[in-house]
């Protein structure tokens, strides 16, 4: 991950959170999924900068922030930590564009905690029940037995499960960076700690309200997604109001891969004048 610098730090309910900010202009924060991280905006963030200030962090056990045995890493902790960081940042209302975990996060801050955005993209976005693969389901049921496994066993598990996120095959040197933070004995366990804390309930609690959703929002999908199918996108659309759906054909799960030249596109063309 060295080109790819999260250097700032910040502590929440004492643990660090690793972020990163670049380029001037109105801020747009990005929220990366699960398994991911900030990473996975290497090739956007830049792009982006040119027109905003843009900030990124790593959630609670993800990337370069903090990993610890018996960590809160669950939805249901994460739309806290990103209200901290908003006003940490001193930001009242950005743009925000969420990828996977990142929109459920979003959301859930919007409506538990008050965060208000200018604008709202939402990227494959964790929101509507059903989620999650069936593995995520196996290991759900199954997590000491999976962060207890050798760890040969999980490293050759890992680029198979990262890579079914992608319509396209990752090159090595693009795929490691995805699998090297949950390596070793600290990074295996916060593996399958993340997906066992996985809880439809952290949507069931909001999904209700995405009709009262106070900003306007754009919806992308990749059109083939295998981890949350095309059709959840369409529906995610038609529960949230002033809503634009756009489905990227030849994308997957993982668009900031397939297909990241689709998001910066959506994204200026969706934005608010920067002036």
């Amino acid at each position: 991950m060295a080109d790819w610098v999260v250097s700032e730090s910040f502590l929440f309910e004492g643990e660090r959170v690793c972020f990163g900010q670049m380029g001037e202009g109105p801020p747009l924060v990005l929220l990366h999924g699960t398994p991911f991280s900030s990473y996975e905006w290497r090739r956007i963030a830049p792009l982006l900068a040119r027109h905003r200030s843009v900030y990124f962090f790593d959630m609670l056990g993800y990337g370069q922030s903090e990993m610890r045995d018996d960590q809160d890493v669950s939805l249901g902790r994460q739309n806290r930590l990103f209200a901290a960081l908003l006003q940490h940042w001193g930001l009242e209302k950005p743009d925000v564009i969420a990828h996977d975990f990142g929109g459920a996060t979003a959301l859930r801050a919007h409506f538990l905690n008050g965060c208000d955005y200018r604008s709202l993209t939402l990227i494959d976005a964790v929101s509507i029940r059903p989620w999650g693969s069936p593995f995520v389901q196996h290991v759900r049921h199954h997590e000491a037995a999976f962060a207890g496994m050798p760890g040969y066993a999980h490293q050759a598990l890992l680029p198979a499960y990262i890579g079914s996120s992608v319509h396209l095959p990752l090159p090595d040197a693009r795929h490691q960076p995805y699998i090297s933070p949950w390596l070793g004995e600290t990074g295996q366990k916060a593996f399958y700690r993340q997906i066992a804390q996985m809880d439809l309930r952290y949507t069931d609690e909001v999904q209700e309200s995405y009709g009262t959703l106070r900003c306007p929002v754009q919806v992308l999908w990749g059109e083939e997604d295998q981890w949350i199918p095309l059709e959840k996108g369409r529906e995610l659309a038609g529960l949230l109001p002033n809503t634009r759906f756009i489905a990227v054909p030849g994308s997957g799960h993982l668009m900031q891969e397939d297909a990241p030249e689709a998001i910066v596109a959506a994204a200026l063309e969706f934005l608010p004048s920067a002036t």
